[in-house]
Formats: structure tokens, sequence, C-alpha cells
């Protein structure tokens, strides 16, 4: 239970989002940041190979800042289809650095340089590979640990966060553009310009199961793999299988981060857009109904991880990633003035953990 300070902080109110006049539209909201005019430089990362116990493997790349004993990591988590080359990934990269925060992006299996080694990808609620990754981290010295999560990255985090519960190595959390039922999310996909996102991404999907698979490795209706129209057939035919789920309702049900939210203990916020085309505003939580830690935000406007301001379209500004900054920096004062400035392990339960929950 926090105390006082963290409901002060729970309550506190930012200045909500407000769209420029040249950019109202959530769909140009949504497609702005992949831009040429939006997309920051690419930082110079190091990659890291993070071996896996079931013999596969995730890449991790991170940002190491100038000072030489960083105290706090950005554990970052990407999007459907995402890598570091994100431009959310990049524009977190140079705050970070300014704070003397490392940052690194932990890549989905199938989202790095090389393909995967095992027959199977990565899905919306593939906690196991986080949690390993944690596990290696918790006990260094320079050990204090917090998370931002976008779309289906955010997706990955809140269900991660609500299954372990008073465990979490993080300090605070941060979750953007979440599609809290995935079955919703695959259907609003289906309604006007939003299928313009449908193809891209599958088509995406596709590629990179082409990469992976032949038609005579593929452990799975090739053909009709190839013809899928939309999320619910190509995760029916593809993901379930790989992921051992029934089928794509059992694949959503287990997977949908709404499910999870009430065990989570960790200082939370997340922040979505009413006007988000990759979902309904059916399905945003009640912020009532959440644990005291989870700090729900929803602006009118912003699409999907868009939340662009600025007084012209070659003058941008961008919104989201100073909220998620304002955020950390107020939930770490809040931690340290209860607990002071712990730099060591934070849940020793994590070093060498595998997976709990569904894969």
């Amino acid at each position: 239970m926090l105390g006082r300070h963290a409901r002060d902080m729970a309550m506190d109110k930012p200045a909500a989002f407000q769209p420029p006049r040249w950019l109202t539209n959530r769909h140009a909201q949504t497609l702005f940041t992949s831009s040429p005019l939006c997309r920051p430089p690419a930082p110079r990362w190091r990659q890291e190979t993070v071996e896996l116990p079931d013999g596969d493997f995730v890449e991790a790349h991170w940002l190491d800042p100038a000072v030489a004993r960083p105290t706090t990591t950005l554990v970052l988590l990407h999007g459907l289809e995402g890598s570091s080359e994100a431009t959310y990934a990049r524009m977190m990269a140079p705050a970070a650095a300014a704070r003397g925060w490392r940052l690194v992006v932990l890549h989905a299996r199938d989202c790095g340089e090389r393909r995967n080694r095992l027959p199977r990808r990565y899905h919306a609620g593939e906690t196991g590979d986080l949690r390993y990754f944690m596990g290696r981290l918790v006990g260094q010295p320079d050990g204090r640990f917090i998370a931002a999560g976008y779309s289906l990255g955010g997706n990955v985090l809140l269900k991660y966060l609500g299954e372990e519960g008073a465990d979490s190595p993080f300090a605070a959390a941060a979750a953007v553009s979440v599609p809290f039922e995935l079955q919703d999310s695959a259907e609003a996909l289906n309604r006007g310009f939003s299928r313009f996102y449908r193809w891209y991404l599958l088509r995406r999907m596709k590629s990179a199961m082409k990469r992976k698979f032949t038609p005579d490795t593929a452990p799975f209706d090739w053909q009709a793999a190839l013809g899928a129209r939309d999320f619910v057939a190509f995760d029916d035919i593809v993901t379930a299988p790989l992921h051992g789920f029934r089928d794509a309702t059992h694949y959503y049900e287990e997977c949908s981060s709404g499910r999870y939210l009430g065990g989570i203990r960790t200082p939370t916020l997340i922040l979505n857009a009413r006007d988000d085309p990759f979902m309904s505003p059916a399905v945003i939580p009640d912020a009532a109904s959440l644990p005291e830690p989870v700090r729900l935000e929803i602006t009118d406007a912003g699409g999907h991880i868009g939340f662009v301001n600025g007084t012209a379209p070659w003058r941008p500004s961008y919104w989201m990633p100073a909220r998620l900054l304002t955020w950390f920096d107020r939930a770490l004062a809040e931690r340290d003035s209860r607990t002071g400035p712990d730099r060591s392990s934070p849940r020793a339960r994590h070093q060498g953990a595998g997976t709990k929950g569904p894969d």
C-alpha cells in the first residue's frame, strides 16, 4: 500500500495533451511519428545477445550514459514488429542519457537482426523472456530499474507487472497506447482507415514469417497463413499454434493485459488516447477499479503512440516522452523519500527466474 506521498503523486494533474490545429486527426497523429520530419537521429546502440534457457536468444540494445556508474536502468519494450529503431526509442534515448540513466531496448524474439533458432516467434503475452532478462540484471550494484512499454510492449509490461505483483523488480513503469483487450484491437483494425494499419502490419508479419520458415518447415498451414486477411485469421493459423494456444480466442483471453491490472503493485502510469485507432474506447478500464499504484491518464486526442504537438509541421514537439519522464522522476523521488536512494538488488528472487504464467 502506498503512503500519503504516493497518493499525492497519483493525484498530480499534468497539463492535458492538446493536439495542434495542423494535426487534429487521429490517423495523422498516428502516422506523423513515422515520417522523416519526426525521426530523431539513431543512437549508437551496444548490442548484446541474451541466451535463453530454452536454447533460443533475444537481442538487447544498450545505450550507456557518460557517467561511470548509472543508478537507474530504463528497460524499453517495443510494439508489434518494432525494434530499437522505433521513433519512441530514439526519442527516449537522449532524455535517458541526459539523466544519467542506462537505456536498454529488449527485442522480442525474431525482432532483432538475426532470426531466432526455435520454431516460434513472439506474442502479446510473452512475459517469460522479460522475466529471465530481469533475473540477469537484478543483483547488479547499480540495480534500480524502471520500464516503459509501447502498444504490444505495453501489454506485455502490464501483464508482467500484474503477474509479479509485489515481487516486481521495477521501481516504476509506464505503458503507452495499450490494447487492453486483444480481441477488441483485432476487430478495431478491421474498420475504416484502420484497415491500413492492419494491411501494413500483416504484410510485415508475413514477411518475417517467410524469412523464418519455408512451406516445408512451417509448423502451420503455410498457404492459409499467406492468405490471412486480418489479425484473427493470422493469429488463429500462426500465432496460436506456434505458442501453445488452442486458437486465436484462447490467445486473446490469456494474454490481454486488462485481466492482469488488478495485480499491479508497482507505481505505473497508463497513457492512452480515447481516439486511438487500434482499439475502441470501450476497452479503457474504469480508473476507480484499478489498484492504488496505477494512474490511468486518458487524453481525448493523440492517436496511437502519437501525442504530437508544436507550432508547425516543421517544428513539431512531442508531449508523450516528456510526460513519461515527469512520471518517472516523481515516482523515483517518492520511492527514495520512503526508502532512501537504495541501489541494492530489488527482489533477488528474480535471479535465474524462468517463465511464469502462459507463454
